[in-house]
């Protein structure tokens, strides 16, 4: 069963001015993050602005990080599509290329059954037998739900091996949690959520906030699993502040809003996502000086 750690960095994709694709910056940021309590990345998920590149851009940006993290931490390549077809090709692609895993997001605005859900899933798996895979439930985003049911027998699938929750749904998370095996790794998708979820059995956290508090996120999931779950609550508290500011407004915006505050030549967004509105950045400075994260 592969290790993909406690902290896995949902990491952002840098622009430059012109729009295209930074990788020099990738490079930089993945190999200080590496360094910084990440033990895997996810590459070009919603964080990395998957709808807004093309497959070019994120092969590209898989070998980058790749490279750039090579013996301190694993890649996922963010391979999703609504289209069952194409997330094969592209999970096959990433294969060749080296990741470690694939992260596979329920299909979105077609809203298939869930039997069709299995059957996407399934397929992917075994267009890729050698690649461990991480389905993705976010129904905010995508319209449609994952039963825990549905997930229970997508587990029984040798290489679908966790699931990024990002329901916000303890119920629904703790019944998944009561049909899986011991071995299926659940992964809270939200930093606020990461505390209440290691009380049910999960592993850690696809993290957001990790850009800038990796090791205090390292901190509060090695607390918890070594019976302090005071001191683990005492930093979910103090952190709390930055997980709501981190989702204020459309992520990846704050995040990247953060990062250039820092000093992290990261670029904006690209349309239809826009820049942070100005009132809003003052009060996303504010919570990163309470927290002495004006700076790298």
């Amino acid at each position: 069963m592969v290790d993909f750690g406690r902290v896995i960095t949902a990491m952002v994709t840098p622009f430059k001015e012109d729009g295209s694709v930074d990788y020099d910056v990738a490079e930089k940021l993945a190999a200080h993050l590496a360094h910084s309590g990440t033990d895997t990345f996810v590459v070009c998920g919603t964080t990395g602005e998957s709808p807004t590149l093309t497959w070019d851009e994120e092969y590209q940006l898989f070998k980058v990080v790749l490279q750039a993290v090579s013996g301190k931490a694993k890649v996922i390549a963010g391979c999703g599509s609504n289209s069952t077809k194409e997330a094969a090709l592209a999970t096959q692609q990433a294969a060749k290329i080296g990741v470690h895993g694939s992260l596979q997001v329920v299909p979105y605005y077609n809203k298939p059954p869930q039997a069709g859900l299995y059957r996407h899933f399934q397929t992917i798996a075994e267009a890729a037998p050698e690649l461990p895979l991480l389905l993705y439930n976010i129904p905010g985003r995508t319209g449609q739900n994952l039963h825990p049911q549905t997930v229970a027998r997508l587990a029984e699938i040798e290489n679908i091996v966790g699931i990024k929750e990002s329901t916000g749904n303890i119920d629904q998370a703790s019944e998944m949690r009561r049909l899986t095996p011991e071995e299926f790794q659940i992964y809270s998708g939200d930093d606020y959520m990461t505390l209440p979820l290691l009380s049910i059995g999960a592993k850690g956290v696809v993290s957001v906030a990790s850009h800038l508090v990796g090791l205090q996120l390292q901190q509060m999931i090695q607390a918890f699993y070594s019976g302090k779950v005071q001191i683990a609550s005492e930093i979910h508290l103090k952190l709390f502040p930055l997980f709501k500011v981190l989702f204020a407004t459309a992520n990846p915006i704050p995040v990247k809003t953060a990062l250039q505050l820092q000093g992290w030549e990261v670029g904006s967004t690209r349309l239809p996502l826009y820049e942070a509105e100005l009132d809003f950045a003052q009060k996303l400075e504010i919570v990163l000086e309470q927290l002495d994260l004006n700076k790298v």
